[in-house]
C-alpha cells in the first residue's frame, strides 16, 4: 500500500527484517505502500544516497515560485453523470483531469476531486496524499479509504462509503509524482529524476494551477492530510508553500492552516527503533532475533542479524491481526454485503480503474501511458533523494502555529507507533494536556491523545496502517475533532 515511506540513515542497518519478509517486488519501487518504503529503504543503504537535512532546507526556502499556463478548466473536467456504477441518488459534484506542472517537459499530475455532500461553499478543502514514494492516492485513499466511493466486489461497481471524508470537507486526492497511476511525463527521464524536492515543488504548482481552475477553493481553509510517506510528503510540502506564501501576491498565497498524517515516517533513527520494538513487544520475533538487532546494530557496524521469514510467517504487516486475500483470490459478480476491512478491496480497485469507460469518464490520457494503472508506479525506479529526518521542518512549521495533528493506528508494523512515539520524544515538546483517552461515536475508547507545545499526536485503537480502511468511524471521528479544533 501507501506506506513506503521510510528512508534510513547508512549507519545503521535499518528495517532488514522487513526487507526480508515482504514480498518480493516486482516492478519499480515496489507494488503497495509498504514494499515500496521498504524498496527505498534498501536503496538509500545500499547506495549511502541520504539526502542532508541542511540541504532540503536550503531548496524550500530559496527556491523559485514555478509558474506554467496550464490547460483545462472546471467545467471539463467536472464527471458528468457520476462515475461508472454509482449508487443513485448522488447529488455532490465530482471532478478529474490533469493539471500541468513542467510545460517543457510535459509533465502532469491526475486529480480526482469530491465536493462536500452537503454545503460545500462553507466547508474547508483537504488535500489527501498516499505515501510509498510511488503510490496512488485515487486508488488508496479515495477508493479504498476515505473516498465517498469504495468498489464492490465485482470489481465494476461502487459503494457510497459511510464514513467518507466529504461529509465534512472537500476532498482532493492527488496521483504525485509523475508516474503514478495516471500523472505522466512526455518526458521519459523524469521518471529516473523523482525525489522528494521535486515531488514537493511539483505538488505546489500543481496547487497553484489548480486554484486557477477553482478560483472560488482559493479563499478556503486549507489542510493537508495524508499517510506514511506522506510523513516526508506532507511537511515539506507545507514548507514549501509557506516559503512561497512569502513572496506571493495575495491572490496566489494559500491559505494552509494545518496538516494532518496517519502513521508517518518523521526521523529515521528513531522510526526504527520503534520498528524493531513493535515487532518484539508484540511477539512477532524472538528475544534472541531481538537482541540481535538492537545489539549488534551499532554505529557504522555492518553486523546487524537478520531475521528468518519463517519467524514470523506469512502476515498483513499493515495490520498485524487482519486476515490476508487469499491466494487465490477472484472478483467475484457480487455486491459488498458488509462493512469492515476487506483484504482483497485493492483488488477490485485495480479491476476498476482499469476499465476503459471508467478510465473515459475521469478523463485519464489513456495515450499518454504504456502501462494500465497501477496501485504503485511500474515506472520510477529510483528515488533521487529524501533527507533522514523531518526535524528541521517541524521546527519551522511549529514556530508558525500550523495545527498538526500525528496519529498512529496500533497494530500496523509498518510504520509503527512505537516509531512515532520515540520521534516525538526526541523532539523534547513540552506536554500540554497529558496522555488520556478520547471517544468515539459510539463513547468506546477510540485511542488515546497528548496535547504538546506545537503538535497533537492520537492513536487509533484497533487500527493498521491505512486508518481510514481499518477503522473508519474513529478515523472521521479525528478529523471532525482535528477540524474544529477540539483537541
Amino acid at each position: 500500500m501507501e506506506g513506503r515511506h521510510a528512508f534510513f540513515p547508512t549507519n545503521l542497518c535499518l528495517s532488514i527484517f522487513l526487507i526480508i519478509v515482504l514480498p518480493a517486488l516486482t516492478h519499480g519501487l515496489g507494488t503497495d505502500q509498504a514494499s515500496s518504503l521498504m524498496a527505498l529503504r534498501r536503496l538509500k543503504v545500499d547506495s549511502r544516497g541520504i539526502a542532508p537535512d541542511e540541504k532540503w532546507t536550503e531548496m524550500s526556502v530559496n527556491g523559485s515560485e514555478r509558474m506554467v499556463s496550464d490547460v483545462g478548466n472546471m467545467e471539463y473536467d467536472m464527471i458528468k453523470g457520476g462515475l461508472p456504477g454509482q449508487p443513485l441518488r448522488v447529488t455532490f459534484k465530482q471532478y478529474a483531469g490533469y493539471v500541468n506542472v513542467d510545460e517543457k517537459k510535459g509533465r502532469s499530475l491526475f486529480y480526482y476531486f469530491a465536493e462536500a455532500a452537503e454545503d460545500p461553499s462553507s466547508k474547508p478543502l483537504i488535500l489527501w496524499l498516499n505515501g510509498g514514494p510511488g503510490c496512488s492516492s485515487l486508488g488508496m485513499g479515495a477508493m479504498t479509504e476515505l473516498g465517498p466511493f469504495g468498489v464492490n466486489p465485482d470489481g465494476k461497481t461502487l459503494y457510497k462509503r459511510k464514513f467518507a471524508w466529504n461529509e465534512v470537507a472537500n476532498t482532493l486526492f492527488l496521483e504525485s509524482p509523475a508516474g503514478v497511476g495516471f500523472s505522466y511525463s512526455n518526458t521519459t527521464s523524469d521518471y529516473d529524476q523523482s525525489g522528494d524536492r521535486r515531488t514537493a515543488e511539483d505538488a505546489y504548482t500543481f496547487l497553484i494551477n489548480w486554484f486557477k481552475r477553482f478560483p472560488h477553493y482559493r479563499t478556503r481553509e486549507f489542510y493537508i492530510t495524508g499517510e506514511s510517506y506522506a510523513g516526508y510528503y506532507i511537511p515539506e510540502l507545507a514548507d514549501v508553500i509557506v516559503n512561497r506564501n512569502k513572496k506571493a501576491r495575495s491572490t496566489s498565497k494559500i491559505l494552509l492552516k494545518g496538516i494532518m498524517i496517519g502513521n508517518g515516517i518523521m526521523n529515521a533513527a528513531t522510526d526504527t527503533k520503534g520498528q524493531i520494538e513493535f515487532f518484539w513487544s508484540h511477539a512477532l520475533i524472538s528475544d534472541e532475533t531481538y537482541q540481535g538487532l538492537t545489539g549488534h546494530c551499532k554505529a557504522g557496524s555492518s553486523n546487524c542479524g537478520s531475521l528468518d521469514a519463517a519467524e514470523i510467517g506469512s502476515i498483513d504487516f499493515y495490520n498485524i491481526y487482519a486476515p490476508l486475500c487469499p491466494s487465490s483470490f477472484r472478483l467475484s459478480n457480487t455486491t459488498r454485503k458488509h462493512v469492515g476491512y476487506d483484504p482483497c478491496e485493492t483488488e477490485y480497485v485495480y479491476s476498476y480503474l482499469n476499465l476503459p469507460h471508467v478510465q473515459k469518464a475521469l478523463h485519464a490520457n489513456r495515450t499518454k501511458l504504456s502501462y494500465n494503472w497501477q496501485l504503485c508506479s511500474v515506472v520510477i525506479n529510483s528515488w533521487k533523494d529524501s533527507p533522514s529526518t523531518m526535524f528541521p521542518i517541524y521546527k519551522r512549521l511549529m514556530a508558525l502555529g500550523l495545527r498538526i495533528l500525528l496519529y498512529s493506528g496500533d497494530v500496523d508494523a509498518v510504520v509503527p507507533v512505537t516509531g512515532t512515539r520515540y520521534s516525538i520524544g526526541a523532539m523534547n515538546l513540552k506536554v500540554i494536556k497529558p496522555w488520556r483517552p478520547w471517544l468515539d461515536e459510539t463513547d468506546e475508547v477510540g485511542g488515546y491523545q497528548v496535547v504538546y507545545d506545537g503538535l497533537t499526536f492520537a492513536t487509533v485503537r484497533g487500527a493498521g496502517h491505512q486508518v481510514p480502511q481499518f477503522q473508519p468511524q474513529r478515523a472521521f471521528t479525528l478529523l471532525k475533532v482535528y477540524l474544529a479544533d477540539l483537541f
